[in-house]
């Protein structure tokens, strides 16, 4: 008898311990726990010709950036299922690979006619999905509804799967739909608590609905369980910390960064090293808190390492953000020149949208908040562009509503307030109450 993945799909292994990893692995991967690494080499030391395995392993490695490792692990998975592999097995492997070389509109197309045929690939299904996949990072405008939209397009394939009530209802929330994307979500959690994307996912529909206190004590309640060398452990207590700031508790906001957010600390990816320390920071800053400068020049110091040339949008902006902040203006300039240049060289998938927020962030760190508002506001629509969450994009939409404060233009600020507190109408946005009124 054939051995399968855990959603039924044939696995050219002849090895029942290389299979039994493979799913332990795809399951840790699909949601964020640690073990997944070690999982998924104890499947290729069972078979060291299994190719799903090692372009899984490629994947893993993608996520902290390892490049040269994940390539070369998906050029092997690329020689072993060429020999051994079936339809599904090759258009599997070659999908994963193009998303791990950087070649997104490829992989996006791969994706859809691999989905097609073998919608329940959830590791290839996988790839568009979440604020840092494909469709995220692709340029799109509405990649919250393309996202919602795949999803409802094969859900009648998945049933009560935990993953993918995870991902559709994230989806649902991200494209606005957030009582119906909470419930769908927290129904995956239930089904597998130890979940850190479904944990994640349901913190961001708490966001939308302002649900503070709630948030609050599901990181409390759930973290322990949670391993601080997960994947997303740094950010899910990032997202605590933007609940302290909504209840104007710098102090303990400072305490998370401190604790898992500070480059001395982290165990996140690199991109969400740079994301969530810059936002958080500029947040504390931008609300009117004391942020030692120290703790923006040692950030910026790592984040420069981590990035030190420009390539993807969502980094970029958050680089703008060190940069500013640091008035460190040559790194700055260098950055936008070859930003433009990307854009003048038709290779900027976000288009004008990412050299306009980063000048914009870059004058109002300078208190030139009419510039900034000249920048942004032409853009605002379309920021999504830069991929990411509503919950990490609205640091720019705080730059401008502050900017439009600080320049006098009451009453615009006075109508993006009230926008924003008819989309999330729970949400008790106090901090602003006082500068416009």
């Amino acid at each position: 008898m054939a051995l399968e993945d855990r959603y039924g799909l044939p696995l050219s292994t002849a090895s029942d311990q290389a299979a039994s990893a493979y799913r332990e692995g795809v399951d840790l991967m699909l949601s964020g726990w640690t073990g997944t690494a070690e999982a998924l080499e104890r499947a290729i030391a069972a078979d060291p010709d299994f190719a799903l395995a090692h372009i899984a392993r490629a994947r893993v490695h993608a996520f902290y950036q390892q490049g040269d490792l994940a390539r070369s692990k998906a050029a092997l998975a690329r020689e072993l299922v060429a020999i051994s592999g079936t339809e599904r097995e090759r258009s599997h492997v070659e999908t994963l690979a193009l998303a791990i070389e950087g070649r997104g509109p490829d992989a996006i197309a791969a994706m859809f006619k691999h989905v097609e045929s073998w919608p329940r690939d959830a590791v290839v299904l996988s790839l568009p999905l979440g604020a840092f996949g494909l469709f995220a990072f692709s340029g799109m405008a509405d990649h919250d509804r393309a996202r919602h939209e795949l999803c409802q397009s094969v859900a009648h394939r998945y049933g009560e799967d935990w993953w993918f009530l995870t991902m559709s209802g994230w989806a649902m929330t991200e494209n606005g739909d957030v009582v119906r994307g909470r419930a769908v979500t927290e129904r995956g959690f239930d089904l597998r608590r130890a979940n850190a994307h479904a944990a994640h996912a349901v913190l961001h529909a708490m966001f939308e609905d302002g649900s503070i206190e709630d948030a609050d004590h599901l990181v409390d309640d759930w973290i322990p369980t949670y391993d601080r060398a997960g994947i997303l452990h740094g950010h899910i207590l990032w997202h605590q910390a933007l609940g302290a700031l909504e209840r104007g508790d710098a102090t303990r906001a400072l305490q998370i960064y401190a604790d898992v957010l500070q480059p001395s600390a982290t165990q996140a990816p690199p991109l969400n090293a740079i994301t969530d320390g810059a936002s958080l920071l500029w947040r504390l800053s931008a609300y009117g808190h004391s942020v030692p400068k120290a703790l923006w020049v040692e950030a910026d110091a790592a984040a420069q390492k981590l990035f030190p040339k420009s390539g993807l949008p969502f980094a970029d902006v958050h680089m703008a953000l060190f940069a500013a902040a640091t008035q460190n203006c040559e790194a700055l300039a260098a950055r936008l020149a070859a930003i433009e240049q990307r854009l003048a060289d038709g290779k900027l998938p976000a288009g004008p949208v990412l050299p306009a927020i980063c000048r914009g962030l870059a004058a109002f760190a300078d208190e030139n908040y009419a510039a900034c508002v000249r920048e942004l506001d032409p853009v605002l629509a379309e920021i999504a562009r830069i991929g990411g969450s509503h919950a990490q994009r609205e640091l720019i939409e705080d730059a401008f509503l502050l900017a439009l404060i600080r320049s006098g233009e009451l009453p615009r600020a006075r109508k993006l307030l009230d926008a924003r507190l008819h989309r999330r109408p729970s949400l008790r946005d106090t901090r602003w109450q006082a500068a416009i009124s």
